[in-house]
């Protein structure tokens, strides 16, 4: 039970995180059924849909896009503030993040990098950061070559040539599948920016205390 409590947040976040990736695989299956019978098209297995490009597509697409906006925010909010925001650091004050990481060499309870010093910790000091990069790079990568892949069994289906990667990478449609993720991402970021300046949700770490007046920023 102390494992399930210590681990409440992990454990019902990835499992809401599965149960919506199994919803989209079957609704989307069901959903390229339908549309193979409309175009007169030969019905595909399930396991044939979950490793076809368009499946594929559609689950890197939003991967990239959540990836880069929690990269961005991250990055952001280590250099940027919103007086009054939760989500903010404070303008007014030292953030205990910005503090000097030599005060604690000599901490037994620091991280190895901390108490080791260096290009370690530096690298340490930034893994947060780069990690969700990397993530991201790698999630755009997919995407491309999915939508690659896609857009050549769309034309398989057209009769006519499939682009290479390259020339997919240009193309309208791939930014397109990008550009109308990304800025819903960064729409809902700001969004909770701002509404945190002045609304609460007891109990939540992301919310100032209820009785914070509108203008405190930070936990």
């Amino acid at each position: 039970m102390r494992f399930f409590r210590n681990n409440g947040l992990l454990i019902v976040v990835f499992s809401i995180f599965l149960a919506c990736l199994i919803g989209q695989a079957v609704s989307g299956y069901f959903a390229d059924q339908q549309d193979r019978t409309m175009h007169g098209l030969a019905s595909q297995s399930f396991t044939s849909f979950l490793v076809s490009g368009e499946f594929l597509e559609s689950v890197f697409e939003n991967w990239e896009s959540e990836f880069l906006e929690k990269w961005a925010y991250v990055f952001l909010t280590a250099y940027l503030v919103q007086r009054g925001s939760a989500e903010s650091k404070d303008p007014d004050a030292d953030s205990p993040e910005d503090k000097n990481l030599a005060d604690h060499r000599a901490d037994p309870n620091a991280p190895w990098p901390v108490r080791r010093g260096g290009a370690i910790l530096w690298l340490y000091s930034h893994s947060l950061g780069t990690a969700l990069f990397l993530i991201f790079v790698a999630t755009f990568v997919f995407h491309l070559w999915q939508s690659t892949r896609h857009a050549a069994e769309q034309a398989a289906q057209h009769h006519q040539p499939a682009e290479t990667i390259l020339a997919h990478l240009i193309s309208g449609q791939f930014w397109f599948e990008s550009f109308q993720n990304w800025q819903s991402e960064f729409l809902s970021t700001g969004v909770l920016v701002l509404l945190a300046i002045w609304l609460r949700e007891r109990g939540s770490p992301e919310s100032k205390p209820v009785h914070a007046p509108n203008a405190k920023t930070g936990h």
